[in-house]
């Protein structure tokens, strides 16, 4: 156990400090790069491993999805998650992050109908063309909405959560440092709390380590991080996340929880403990990104709702 710690740690402290300075590299546009430059990469690293993960995964319930097509069609949402922001933040007409969110949906489409296109070039009677369809498009929505909506909080702008924008004023890290904030600290906060003091399981069938003392210590975390994130550090934003620290806090707080069970369901449907080892101690990279997959649409809307 002692073992385990020490290699979650390392790995932990290690993705920290990389996160940390690309983050740093970013906010101050290091080397003239826009906003999101630096960090873009990272995300379409993260997306791409979930990606090939995700198709080991369904491989072990005998679904070959075609990988070659959903690592650029998961990339491509990314990337136009960044175009569409961008594009609102120059425009002249009126525009909001619900529009240029339509980019990422859009994107979605045209690759469901290229999984439509190899299962209709490779068809064959009772060849499971059906599951794999579903299995992909739930693959590309999965994981191509919530990294859309982290590229979104990092590209903010005031302008751009009124109904009129008419500049370039970013809100800067404050949005994105939140939502990773509370779900990584929820994410700690649990595995502490839970190892120290859990007593109740919470899933006994679905994750037997998580616990009812795991889950409300997730939360007090949580709050705790949206309240250092928001009120300390965040203090003098001009904007606001919807209901303040302790509704973003619970809210993203109990959303990220959710998508760290929803990738317990996944694992234990393919008969897998981990997603990968990619991570060393960490696991693979759902493991790293589960509980941002739902509390990334969980934050967003707060702060959009927040700056109207």
């Amino acid at each position: 156990m002692v073992s385990a710690f020490g290699s979650r740690a390392v790995f932990a402290v290690l993705i920290t400090a990389v996160f940390a300075t690309l983050s740093w590299a970013d906010w101050i546009g290091l080397g003239g790069a826009q906003p999101a430059w630096w960090l873009l990469p990272v995300a379409i690293v993260l997306a791409v491993g979930s990606v090939d993960e995700m198709v080991r995964l369904f491989a072990a319930r005998d679904i070959q999805l075609p990988a070659w097509l959903l690592r650029p069609a998961v990339v491509a949402v990314v990337l136009a998650a960044a175009a569409g922001a961008e594009a609102f933040a120059v425009a002249s007409s009126a525009a909001s992050p619900v529009a240029a969110m339509g980019w990422p949906a859009v994107t979605i489409v045209f690759a469901i109908i290229g999984l439509f296109l190899v299962e209709i070039a490779t068809y064959r009677p009772n060849g499971s063309a059906i599951e794999r369809l579903t299995a992909g498009v739930f693959a590309i929505a999965f994981l191509g909405l919530p990294f859309a909506c982290i590229v979104s909080l990092r590209l903010l702008c005031l302008e751009n959560l009124g109904p009129e924008q008419t500049g370039r004023g970013h809100l800067g890290m404050l949005p994105l440092v939140s939502l990773v904030a509370v779900a990584k600290a929820g994410d700690i906060a649990a595995y502490l709390g839970g190892t120290l003091l859990g007593r109740h399981r919470m899933t006994a069938a679905l994750s037997p380590g998580k616990t009812w003392e795991g889950a409300a210590a997730a939360l007090a975390g949580s709050s705790a991080a949206a309240w250092i994130v928001l009120e300390q550090f965040g203090s003098g934003a001009l904007a606001r996340p919807w209901g303040g620290w302790l509704v973003f806090g619970l809210s993203v707080g109990l959303a990220a929880m959710v998508g760290d069970l929803a990738e317990s369901l996944l694992k234990r449907e393919c008969g897998a403990k981990d997603s990968g080892r990619s991570l060393g101690g960490l696991g693979g990279f759902l493991d790293l990104v589960d509980s941002l997959l739902f509390a990334a649409p969980a934050a967003w809307l707060l702060w959009v709702l927040g700056g109207r």
